[in-house]
């Protein structure tokens, strides 16, 4: 689950490109996010629900391939915020550099919250609190000695994850209401969006599968449509069970950060499955945490010049004052981090796309179509997704 950093990794997927491609955009994108949907789809309606996955899912399989034909038209290797500032200037640069600041940050919070209220479900005693404590220590102790989660441990934990929410669903199946599934309410109709969006957020994995992929860019198309599919069929699979068992009711009757799809599945299903299933869920968060937490570091120490602990206090100390201060909730911090940085990240990617196909400096291994109508419908509703929730948040 853990290396050193540096340290070359071996085995199965570094032997099978394409297999380790689509492991690392699958890892990148499923993460704290899936724990998430269930409660939002659950209080706006169940069928709407699952055709905004679906909906949104579409959108960014296109935005996923469009990053990889952005990708492929460059001749040099970048990260994104490299290919902003090559196809839409500094200024681009920066847009995106706040954005996935903003990304970070709100997951790294999200995983505070998420990871004190789901240990404590598992053992029962104490406070979230104290649990997010003793989490945050361990975690940031292991990035500061040099430690990182390899995304490959991250994925097999979210795989763990679905096997097992899929067991509870079949030895439940007495407990699965059909009533559940008929729920609407217009009330909350944009309650799931940002919480969807932040789910599916997986574009800084494309340069990586690139670089995975090495002498095999032919496969890249067939990857990002793989690695974009499998996240869409977890969150339908996942949501249909916890929905099928927990109930809008029943979410309603947790806190708001208990309303964690593996807490609500503990204390309305079977008890010793619904335990394993949050442990699951605390791994994931946790190699998750290791992940941003080391990139976060990464970025200020390399790309700003900080010294080391310089850079680690500026990661750290904000989403800990966050968790201190109670500015947000699981749900609530999902939903702003998807919607604000999600829109952003979508919206550039866009105009990097159109740029490329003017200006990029090698002939890709695959071509989409202009889609000039698409991305503007598209980048319509990013910008109204980004002005919606700052306005309901902070106006």
């Amino acid at each position: 689950m853990l290396k050193k950093r540096g340290h070359p990794e071996t085995g199965f997927f570094n032997n099978h490109r394409s297999w380790m491609a689509i492991a690392t955009m699958v890892g990148t994108i499923v993460g704290a996010g899936i724990l998430g949907i269930p409660y939002v789809i659950a209080k706006a309606g169940f069928l709407y629900g699952l055709l905004l996955i679906i909906g949104i899912g579409i959108a960014f399989i296109y935005l996923n391939l469009f990053a990889g034909e952005v990708v492929l038209r460059t001749k040099e290797q970048h990260q994104l915020t490299g290919y902003a500032e090559k196809y839409l200037g500094k200024r681009g640069k920066k847009i995106l550099t706040i954005s996935l600041l903003i990304s970070i940050y709100g997951a790294l919070t999200a995983y505070l919250i998420g990871e004190g209220a789901t240990m404590h479900a598992i053992f029962s005693v104490g406070s979230p609190l104290i649990y997010t404590i003793i989490f945050f220590l361990i975690a940031t102790f292991i990035i500061y000695r040099g430690m990182k989660a390899t995304g490959k441990a991250e994925l097999v934990l979210i795989v763990l994850l679905l096997v097992t929410v899929i067991l509870i669903g079949v030895f439940s199946y007495s407990e699965i209401k059909t009533t559940n599934f008929s729920s609407f309410d217009y009330h909350y109709l944009f309650l799931p969006y940002g919480v969807i969006l932040f789910a599916l957020m997986g574009l800084p994995a494309i340069p990586e599968v690139q670089e995975v992929l090495n002498s095999e860019k032919k496969k890249m198309k067939k990857v990002i449509l793989i690695g974009s599919i499998i996240p869409i069929i977890l969150y339908l699979l996942f949501t249909v069970v916890i929905i099928g068992i927990v109930g809008e009711d029943h979410f309603d009757l947790l806190e708001p950060n208990d309303r964690i799809a593996t807490i609500a599945l503990k204390m309305y299903s079977l008890p010793l499955l619904g335990t394993f299933a949050n442990m699951l869920a605390v791994l994931a968060m946790f190699t998750s945490f290791l992940s941003l937490g080391t990139a976060l570091t990464e970025i200020y120490r390399y790309d700003y010049g900080f010294s080391k602990n310089i850079s680690f206090f500026l990661t750290f100390s904000i989403p800990l004052l966050i968790f201190f201060f109670q500015l947000t909730s699981f749900i609530a911090i999902l939903g702003v981090t998807g919607a604000v940085a999600g829109g952003i990240d979508a919206i550039l990617i866009i105009l990097m796309y159109w740029k490329a196909k003017t200006i990029g400096d090698r002939k890709p291994e695959y071509q989409l179509a202009q889609h000039k109508i698409f991305g503007i419908v598209l980048i319509l509703m990013f910008a109204v997704g980004i002005l919606y929730q700052l306005w309901i948040n902070f106006f």
